[in-house]
């Protein structure tokens, strides 16, 4: 009998090994609560550390508070200041708190040290014009000692789609000194919530909208124009390092400024199938200018909507990633880790999801004096993921080593990818483990922009070291300027066969470099993928079923349905739809097979699916009974009169392949089912 035990016990362990799943994000970077006084609103705008490891919090209401033992279980919250307007950036410098509020850069110091300020004093005021959306960010302290301030742009009273820049600076980067002189830095600035300095240089990072087709991040440089054109109305002032004029702008490129029979703006909208403009062209129709794009794309829905803070990481912090950047998002409540390298003396890098789940939108973060983050947060008519309106938490690593991508570098004929810990061999040399594909945005004055000109790329050969830390892949179609996705799914671990935390990068190929290429001689060609498939006379009995795509005697094939696919040819003639009446697959997808498809095509940017954020619910929307074969077609060609009350209104989305959005529409009328279990107990997108 105790014998037959220790069996059972060995065959149970065994079986939960296997069934192990691979780790996590959330296994190695918690999220811990900062407990802050019942009744505190912490509304974050502005974060940063004190030289006595206090933490400096600034809140969009005016209130700046000094937190006193902040990674203990009772932190003390001290207020310091109040009044303030709108307070979207904190920083400190000899002694004293610096804030960019809606108007001024204010110095704020306390004299007498009773701990609250008593000198509030005007460093630089610049114009404004009232309008509601004319936040300033900042600052961010220069490595000369300047500080850099942004300024987002207003938008039009008829034309309320369209950025303006109705008074100086708006749309615009500032560098002030201390001393109260400033120097309009560079223009083409949207909405510049996010500022981080890396390698001496300045990088900013914007949120997606017109002339912004996704997010990213940008070096700015003195004079550079980044893409939005609103504050180039500006730059015949004496002061302007920026040569490119609107006039200029506006002679080639169509702002798609139109009026109906009535004289009523017509709100421009993106136009399927059109040769699109694409914002790297710039660089040749004004070659006397210096015409920035993103260092890193940050693909729109996927690695956030609304991207803010920049930050280095530094050494002994958050395991292998010392010197790399993370990048908030407020919108979906997330970070992201972006690895940057320079080359032909351009920067050009990797994002790549690092941290899901914060409880509201991630706008600030600050490093505590233990090697913790501060994550600072809001949503207050912004919208997130994370449902709170306020919050503040803190990030900290446990010391375990994830598996992850660490690093991806542009090689002269494709990438190279540096692992955190060595992979299994057999999978990493399969081909088969491996996609790449490319894509990039439109820029144009229409808000926001499908993914466009996506191709899958060729592999031709891996190579992985001898340590098992890297992977060497011989990429062909590589495009300049373009973003290529690499996913890694099928790579293993040598510990445990675990699959990667985060299995996609997204790499920015500004430069392809010059350097020796590999011989094919040296790679594995292997690709299991394309092995031959067993044929029906020696596939086993069990496998000789009717399959989706297959033709089985007496039977026509359907390529690429299933007989539970609403809309397709099958035998016995099509599926009867009824209009207004749901036609959901035999078993609707899980929330867990369409998840990818959501982050992968952007609806996740816009839509939970139990919540209203920049568009309606997917429950929502279920609710309206359409059918499967509708949902696509509103996928493809939505109507925005048919959800009046949101202002902001759904792109096509025809790159969107039929089988996949079916997929997304079966799992969005499950929602609708009178037993919804997946919709019950199924995540936040």
């Amino acid at each position: 009998m105790k014998k037959l035990l220790t069996t059972l016990f060995a065959v149970a362990s065994l079986t939960a090994i296997q069934a192990q799943e691979s780790p996590k994000e959330e296994d190695f970077y918690k999220i811990l609560k900062v407990t802050a006084p019942e009744g505190t609103l912490l509304e974050v705008g502005g974060l940063t550390v004190l030289p006595d490891g206090s933490l400096g919090v600034a809140t969009r209401r005016g209130d700046v508070w000094i937190v006193e033992n902040p990674t203990s279980r009772k932190p003390f919250f001290r207020k310091f200041a109040s009044g303030l307007h709108e307070v979207l950036g904190l920083t400190y410098k000899d002694g004293a708190l610096y804030c960019a509020q809606r108007g001024e850069l204010t110095k704020m110091v306390d004299t007498n040290k009773d701990g609250k300020a008593d000198v509030f004093e005007t460093v630089y005021a610049w114009p404004l014009s009232g309008h509601y959306h004319e936040y300033s960010f900042g600052p961010k302290i220069a490595p000369d000692g300047t500080f850099f301030v942004t300024g987002n742009v207003a938008f039009g009273d008829e034309e309320w789609w369209r950025g303006e820049s109705r008074v100086p600076w708006r749309g615009w980067t500032m560098n002030i000194t201390e001393n109260g002189t400033m120097q309009p830095w560079a223009t083409g600035m949207r909405s510049p919530c996010g500022l981080g300095i890396y390698d001496g240089q300045l990088f900013y990072a914007d949120n997606q909208g017109d002339w912004m087709g996704s997010g990213g991040i940008v070096h700015v440089k003195k004079g550079a124009f980044v893409g939005h054109p609103a504050g180039l109305r500006w730059t015949g002032m004496a002061n302007s390092p920026v040569k490119l004029t609107s006039e200029q702008f506006y002679a080639k490129i169509d702002e798609r400024r139109r009026k109906d029979e009535n004289g009523r703006a017509i709100k421009p909208e993106n136009v399927v199938n059109e040769t699109p403009a694409l914002l790297y062209t710039m660089k040749d129709q004004f070659p006397n200018t210096d015409v920035q794009t993103p260092a890193v794309w940050l693909p729109h829905g996927v690695l956030g909507i609304s991207n803010s803070e920049i930050l280095e990481i530094p050494e002994g912090a958050f395991g292998p990633f010392s010197g790399q950047l993370l990048v908030g998002d407020q919108g979906m409540s997330k970070i992201s880790r972006v690895f940057m390298e320079k080359v032909n003396g351009e920067y050009q890098g990797g994002a790549i999801e690092f941290r899901n789940g914060f409880r509201s939108g991630v706008l600030r973060m600050a490093w505590g004096k233990d090697g913790s983050l501060f994550v600072g947060e809001t949503n207050r008519g912004w919208g997130s993921a994370g449902e709170a309106n306020d919050g503040l938490q803190r990030l900290a690593w446990n010391g375990s080593m994830p598996f992850e991508m660490r690093t991806v570098k542009a090689m002269p004929d494709g990438f190279e990818i540096e692992f955190t810990k060595p992979v299994d061999r057999k999978s990493a040399e399969d081909l088969a483990s491996y996609r790449v594909e490319s894509f990039l945005y439109k820029y144009h004055s229409v808000y926001g922009s499908p993914t466009i000109n996506k191709e899958a790329l060729p592999l031709k050969g891996v190579q992985v070291s001898a340590d098992g830390m890297k992977a060497r892949l011989i990429v062909g179609d590589l495009r300049k300027y373009y973003i290529h996705q690499l996913t890694l799914d099928g790579v293993r671990g040598q510990e445990g066969s675990y699959s990667l935390v985060h299995p996609i990068a997204y790499y920015t190929l500004n430069n392809i470099p010059d350097g020796q290429k590999l011989a094919m001689s040296a790679v594995s060609t292997k690709n299991s993928a394309t092995a031959p498939a067993a044929t029906p006379s020696t596939a086993p009995a069990s496998d000789k079923k009717a399959m989706p795509g297959t033709s089985m005697p007496g039977k026509k094939s359907v390529k690429g349905a299933s007989a539970s696919t609403p809309g397709t040819s099958m035998p016995g003639g099509k599926p009867k739809l009824v209009e207004g009446q749901a036609v959901t697959m035999a078993k609707a997808p899980t929330y867990e097979e369409v998840k990818g498809l959501l982050t992968r095509h952007t609806c996740a940017a816009c839509h939970q699916a139990n919540k209203r954020q920049v568009g309606p619910a997917f429950a929502d929307v279920a609710k309206r009974k359409y059918t499967n074969d509708q949902i696509v077609d509103l996928i493809y060609s939505p109507k925005p009169k048919n959800w009046p009350d949101y202002a902001t209104e759904m792109p096509p989305m025809p790159q969107v392949p039929k089988a996949d959005a079916l997929k997304i529409a079966a799992w969005i009328n499950s929602l609708g089912a009178a037993a919804k279990p997946e919709a019950a107990s199924e995540p936040k997108p």
